[in-house]
């Protein structure tokens, strides 16, 4: 998924240029203050630090977990009255979320000796994890020095947005636009991150439904050159489906972090999921591994749907052995499947909620369906999180909205480094 501006996202090499006193005390005063901000203070302490930058009416938008919407920060004892939520989809904040760059809008005064005024959009970026878009007006025109300082501070901003909302729940609660159930509270809690990018992988992941989603999550490591993945659909509905799904995941990272194999995790999972669940409760799982420098995969598929890459706009189904699921392998000794990963080839991992859901007239999604959606949205210059996001919504607009099982995405694609863009 490279070979576009808007695809392919280095870190930027900044020009040599010494800063100015004032900016580069901006940028020191929000980094040390940053290690002692009260969560609430942080929308405040990135108005004041942008000031310094000539940026003015700085409000900072935060997307809703269903990415529909861009939903206003309050500030403190302000409220966010007379800010309006904006849809992603329509608006120009959200052409900026969507292509992960800024968009700059010249904006008319009402009195011309006002001087030029200019509308920004910036994304909000916590490394690859797309968290909304900051928006601001310069009184000025814009030069490429001007826009080179203020990405600069945008992404220490979103670094610090990102990094405090562990901290408090005005930010997290800022992101949704309807109750969230326990199940589904739970389930956000143990997500890693929706997306990552390095130099030669990106992944980016979804689950649905948002708001009350529960046996259905993923979860990924990246550690020197290897990607570890995994994906899980816990049986059943609600709390019980999410403590199947919290225990495999625990149990999955555990076996990581002890250097086991993957055989030896997917055996460790499947007994603690019948010693806390009994012989009725199980989940399915799709362990894997790739090797950053070769694009090797390996896999495990434990009654899971069948993982497909989309290679130059055709689709190739990955077959192997299907073992038990988790707890009800009862000691069968699993063997793992292998292939090879091309240069921009894109790897999906699913669960059954996306191929098997359903419209009012009975027809299920499935996986032409989905090869269909991945080759046209991979195929048109979108990042990665988008081609995600859209698929997301076009499942949930294939069932209006109502899906009657959890649903999972994580699409990863790779190249090698002597590729990648520097």
């Amino acid at each position: 998924m490279t070979g576009s501006d808007e695809r392919a996202r280095p870190s930027p090499a900044f020009p040599a240029r010494p800063p100015s006193v004032a900016t580069e005390e901006a940028f020191a005063w929000l980094s040390d203050a940053s290690t002692h901000l009260h969560p609430d203070d942080v929308v405040p302490a990135v108005r004041t630090a942008g000031a310094v930058f000539g940026l003015s009416e700085i409000v900072v938008y935060l997307v809703d977990l269903e990415q529909r919407w861009l939903v206003p920060v309050p500030m403190p004892g302000q409220g966010a009255e007379g800010l309006p939520t904006l849809a992603v989809d329509t608006t120009v904040a959200g052409r900026a979320y969507r292509t992960e760059r800024p968009v700059i809008v010249p904006r008319e005064q009402p009195d011309p000796a006002d001087g030029p005024h200019t509308a920004l959009w910036f994304p909000l970026l916590d490394s690859a994890e797309r968290l909304g878009v900051l928006s601001a007006i310069s009184d000025g025109p814009v030069g490429e020095d001007d826009m080179w300082r203020w990405a600069a501070f945008v992404a220490l901003a979103a670094e610090i947005l990102g990094n405090k909302s562990s901290y408090g729940d005005l930010l997290t609660i800022a992101r949704r636009t309807q109750p969230a159930s326990l199940a589904a509270e739970m389930r956000w809690a143990m997500l890693p991150p929706m997306t990552f990018t390095g130099r030669n992988l990106t992944v980016s992941g979804v689950v649905l439904p948002p708001y009350d989603v529960a046996g259905d999550t993923f979860d990924y490591a990246v550690n020197g050159n290897t990607a570890h993945i995994v994906i899980i659909d816990a049986v059943g509905h609600g709390l019980e489906a999410a403590r199947i799904a919290n225990l495999a995941v625990s149990c999955y990272r555990n076996g990581r972090r002890a250097g086991r194999d993957m055989v030896e995790t997917y055996e460790a999972m499947d007994r603690v999921v019948a010693d806390e669940f009994g012989d009725e409760k199980f989940a399915t799982a799709q362990l894997a591994t790739i090797d950053l420098l070769t694009g090797a995969v390996r896999w495990l598929n434990a009654g899971h749907p069948p993982p497909m890459v989309i290679r130059q706009g055709h689709r190739i189904d990955l077959t192997s052995e299907v073992w038990l699921p988790v707890g009800l392998g009862e000691g069968f000794k699993a063997s793992l499947a292998e292939t090879s990963l091309e240069p921009d080839d894109v790897l999906l991992f699913f669960s059954d909620g996306i191929t098997e859901a359903r419209s009012s007239t009975g027809s299920e999604f499935g996986r032409e369906r989905l090869a269909d959606l991945i080759e046209r949205r991979a195929g048109g210059n979108q990042v990665p999180s988008e081609v995600v996001r859209g698929l997301s919504h076009a499942v949930l607009a294939h069932q209006e909205h109502v899906l009657q099982d959890d649903a999972t995405l994580l699409l990863v694609s790779w190249r090698p480094s002597s590729l990648a863009t520097p």
